[in-house]
């Protein structure tokens, strides 16, 4: 019988066939001449050589066993190089024909499947890149023990930041394709898939093609390449960055199909679990449940039913075991015609257990009967035990009939689920496992009256899934005019009990591009709310996928782990029902009662129905109650945009203290500025950053970006700017995880992790303390306070697992006049990643663009020396100098002067002609000093002479007197002298006279002692 040729020695099974030459073919005639035995049928094969220039190859007899045997049949012309057979069938060497495979086997013709994964297949390899040393330069942190690992239906990737690629090369010999399945869950991990020619150059691909997209927890997704002819080296590269102790999920792989080569040589065998019943089959087929099958095997053997079970696709048959609390789950039965509902127990299917033997658990019996929960919001039940949706424009709270909104009011459409007697229609749900089919078709969660939980599942590693859809968002007709901000949101209320490491995720699929974990828990958490909001109009599928843990298991053991939820609902789903009606604006027409669209942000007047524009600087409240109370005034230092849809700072600010006025301009700064955190090394020494991107000034065009250029790569370039895509970021503050060029064996830097920091702008102010939020000066030490620091505060109002009031954020602006005017981002130094507690973040930008404008009160004037007449007045700035732009200094001015020559000869001319002057007023009043003493001597001697006047020629002119001397005057000034002189000179006269003065033109003042 002809050997069939191993999986080394096909185009089929190897990257490049065996080299057979002219040379070689006489080799191997020349060899059968030196041996003495005859060559049998089983001594030897057949294989084909390389194709020729014109396309032809030759047949070829290859001994096993060299020197052995004689008597080879001679090389015979071969097929065509693009010969292959159909599907079902194998190229048959010594005939050199299509025969079709035996039952239990099966062919792809010109392709090959690796669907079995009990170990690495022929020609895979797993190859690990070495990272670089840690900071601390130890270099035992090495990834020589991560690899792609076989699970048996599937092939699972390394579970640790390590980047390793699964490597298998393929001839083919005409145009072809490679396509798999796989599960990509975790955006923490990078997954790419390229293609190399044999000089290692990678071939030309679109981003799609490969960089795969994200999937759904427990659901496989297929790819598919196209293959040039020639050498293909396939590539499968994973890495990741894990950081704390969050572990990072595997990629998983299976059915790798290859199509395009030349020829198969032989057909594969069914793997066990499977078998195909005839000839000429291209697949195998699952056993069905309580059957298996062997390698190879044409048809599937039962089961002993009584005692042993299988699950579809099972090798062997098991045991079954005894009956336990775990094998059964609690039930609420659907209300009845009487409105009754009940507690009931069933065997979890399909059932595997024995019960009714010594040891085994007994089903419990069933409750008590009691009334059903009311109906749900939006629904009725008319007195029928089913629930029934109320029609398009009435309402219901649940627990009476549907009813019209009155006149000026409108539907609230949505979704509102609390009570849990039947799944609504608008969920599903499924398990999934990614080693087994145990858990297929059963229910992932059930419902509990009060509240929905996970179910028991086949195994403890099942991803327990629960869906709703929402097709599209639908605004209120007064609001439909609104956009951007939000056009709906989610909330629902859950908690979740667990002794293992299990985990709830909670998932967003926009448009069906890429599924993306919007948040998780892990443990135990205790009863709580999230919201999420939806910020475009869309149609999206929300999931929670719990699972208990996330090691393989093919038992289940923790089945007490669950995860409740209490209810869900969703706002503005346009399929959505009503609970309720809100009022609406109404037509300006006098007898209009339809409800109109309010213009963008324009809320509704309580009292007259009508839409009225917010005031300036206030933001239209989504969700928000009516009237006046819609419209929040924003914070210090900012205005809102013209539809009022967020507040945002224009670059300007102004701070009074005392009589001192400083204005802030900080446009220079740039609207966004970016700081690059790090590096930061893992516990392998994988490097990363972070970077974070800061809106400063501007509205909705001047938002912050962070993109993923990983899991996301559908989208171009320009649309990811804009924050276009599913996975980017766009709002006030965002942060994104860099992976630099070549750390990590990619050829490119990549971003990945975009979260949102702040998405709400809420004032500027040198104060440190804003809206609960502490800017923490101590954090970043001031060394001059002439200039305050002017603290920006932003705050995300989405919550977190680790932050369930949000995240916030202050941007610090300090003046540094010997910075750039774009300045320098920094963090705290006990905080490298911006935050001490995780949720309130701190940022310090130091710029000469953060010094306020200048003013007159910034510089100062300086006289210079005058000289030659003219003196010039300069204008500096006051040192430091704290202050950019505004005022400029004013120009020299030049004056004119008078020199020192000048004053000192002025100085001079007055001092000597003071010093003439004093001299001559000196002499003078000395000359008449002593003309007056003679005169007075004179009047005595005369007063004294026994008490008598003076003759009448005693007052003549005395010879040698001149003639300026009967000028002279006499005064009496004294009273008492003047008394005297008049009693002498009644004694002497008694006839009467009158006193005169006498004036002397020699004295002024001539005074009678």
């Amino acid at each position: 019988m002809l050997r069939a040729p191993t999986m080394q020695e096909t185009d089929v099974r190897t990257a490049k066939p065996r080299a057979f030459t002219p040379r070689l073919i006489a080799n191997v005639i020349a060899h059968t001449q030196f041996t003495t035995s005859h060559a049998g049928k089983m001594d030897y094969y057949f294989e084909y050589t390389e194709c020729d220039s014109t396309g032809s190859r030759w047949r070829v007899a290859i001994p096993h066993m060299t020197g052995s045997c004689t008597g080879l049949p001679e090389p015979v012309r071969g097929t065509e190089c693009t010969f292959s057979c159909k599907a079902g069938e194998f190229l048959e060497m010594s005939a050199q024909e299509c025969t079709q495979c035996a039952a239990g086997s099966y062919s792809l013709g010109s392709g090959i499947r690796f669907d079995q994964w009990d170990s690495m297949p022929a020609g895979f390899s797993s190859l690990a890149t070495l990272l670089e040393n840690s900071p601390h330069g130890d270099d035992r942190l090495t990834c020589n023990s991560s690899s792609w690992v076989p699970q048996g239906n599937y092939l699972e990737s390394n579970r640790d930041e390590c980047t390793v690629s699964l490597i298998y090369a393929v001839h083919l010999k005409k145009k072809g394709s490679v396509s798999f399945e796989y599960q990509y869950p975790d955006n923490n991990r990078l997954f790419e898939f390229f293609i190399q020619n044999d000089q290692c150059q990678e071939m030309d691909q679109s981003s799609d093609t490969k960089w795969l997209k994200l999937t759904n927890h427990g659901e496989w997704a297929t790819h598919t390449v196209s293959l040039k002819s020639g050498t293909n080296i396939l590539y499968w590269r994973t890495g990741g960055v894990l950081m704390g102790t969050k572990v990072v999920k595997p990629v998983l792989l299976k059915n790798i199909q290859i199509e395009g080569v030349a020829y198969t040589s032989e057909c594969f065998p069914c793997k066990p679990g499977t078998f195909s019943h005839a000839p000429g089959s291209s697949m195998c087929n699952l056993c069905p449940r309580d059957t298996f099958s062997g390698h190879g095997a044409s048809s599937c053997t039962p089961c002993n039913a009584t005692s042993q079970y299988a699950a579809e696709g099972s090798g062997v048959c098991k045991d079954r075991p005894l009956c336990s609390k775990k094998d059964y789950v609690q039930i609420h039965t659907a209300c009845d015609h009487e409105g009754m509902t009940q507690v009931m127990y069933k065997w979890i299917e399909p059932k595997i257990c024995l019960e009714g033997v010594a040891g085994a658990e007994q089903l419990p019996p069933s409750e008590e009967r009691e009334p059903c929960p009311p109906c749900n919001p939006g629904f009725y039940n008319n007195d029928t035990p089913t629930c029934s949706p109320c029609p398009s424009g009435t309402f219901s709270t649940g627990l009476r009939p549907c009813k019209q909104c009155p006149a000026g009011t409108e539907p609230i459409l949505g979704y509102e689920y609390k009570w849990w007697n039947i799944l609504p229609s608008t969920m599903k749900t499924s398990c999934f496992n990614v080693g087994n089919s145990k858990c297929d078709g059963m229910n992932g969660w059930e419902v509990a009256g009060d509240y929905i939980q996970s179910g028991a599942g086949g195994s403890d590693n099942d991803y327990l899934i629960l869906n709703i859809h929402v097709p599209g968002f639908k605004l209120p007709t007064s609001l439909s005019s609104q956009s951007g901000t939000e056009f709906g949101r989610i909330t629902f209320e859950f908690e979740t009990s667990c002794s293992a490491d299990c985990e709830l995720y909670f998932m967003m699929d926009v448009n069906r591009k890429s599924t993306t974990v919007v948040e998780s828990w892990e443990r135990t958490k205790s009863r709580q709310t999230y919201t999420h909001i939806m910020t475009k109009n869309a149609s999206v599928s929300y999931t929670w996928a719990f699972q208990r843990t996330n090691q393989p298991s093919d038992v289940r053991r923790s089945v007490n782990d669950v995860a409740r939820i209490y209810s869900i609902s969703v706002t503005n789903a346009v399929d959505g029902l009503s609970s309720g009606c809100r009022p609406c604006a109404l037509s300006a027409q006098p007898s209009g009662s339809a409800c109109v669209p309010c213009p963008a942000g324009h809320y509704i007047d309580t009292h007259t129905s009508k839409c009225t524009e917010c005031p300036r600087n206030t933001y239209l409240v989504p969700h928000a109650a009516q009237g006046a109370e819609a419209c929040n005034p924003c914070g210090p230092a900012s205005k809102s945009d013209r539809d009022h849809r967020l507040c945002y700072s224009d670059c300007h600010f102004t701070h009074t203290e005392g009589n001192v006025t400083l204005t802030f301009d900080f446009s220079p700064l740039g609207f966004v500025g970016s700081l690059m955190k790090g590096p930061s090394f893992t516990s392998k020494g994988t490097k990363y950053f972070h970077q974070v991107n800061i809106s400063l000034c501007g509205g909705q065009g001047q938002l912050a970006v962070c993109t993923d250029n990983v899991t996301d790569l559908s989208i171009s370039d320009s649309q990811r700017e804009k924050g276009e895509g599913g996975n980017t970021v766009k709002t006030f503050i965002c942060q994104s995880t860099i992976i630099p060029a070549g750390g990590r064996g990619f050829p490119t830097a990549l971003s990945s992790q975009s979260i949102n920091l702040a998405n709400t702008f809420l004032g500027v102010t040198v104060e440190n303390t804003l809206d609960g939020i502490e800017a923490k000066p101590e954090q970043f030490p001031q060394t001059s306070r002439k200039v305050p620091d002017v603290n920006f505060y932003y705050r995300s109002l989405e919550p977190t697992s680790s932050c369930e009031s949000g995240r916030s954020a202050v941007v610090k602006l300090r003046c540094d006049p010997a910075r750039s005017t774009k300045g320098d981002l920094s963090v705290p130094s006990q905080c490298p990643e911006g935050t001490c507690d995780g949720c309130t973040f701190h940022f310090l930008w130091e710029s000469s663009g953060a010094c306020p404008t200048c003013t007159e009160r910034d510089y100062h004037q300086i006289e210079g020396v005058c000289k030659g007449g003219h003196q010039n007045l300069l204008y500096v700035w006051t040192e430091p100098k704290l202050c950019v732009g505004g005022v400029t200094l004013p120009e020299k001015k030049t004056l004119p002067c008078e020199g020192m020559e000048f004053w000192v000869r002025l100085g001079a001319g007055l001092g000597s002609f003071t010093a003439v002057l004093l001299v001559s007023l000196t002499c003078y009043f000395w000359k008449k000093n002593k003309r007056l003493e003679y005169k007075y001597s004179r009047l005595v001697m005369s007063a004294n002479k026994e008490c008598e006047m003076p003759g009448a020629d005693s007052c003549a002119v005395m010879e040698g007197e001149n003639e300026g001397d009967m000028e002279d005057e006499v005064v009496y000034t004294k009273p008492s002298l003047l008394g005297k002189l008049k009693a002498i000179a009644s004694k002497g006269n008694r006839e009467s006279f009158e006193h005169v003065q006498l004036n002397s033109p020699h004295s002024k003042a001539l005074v009678w002692s």
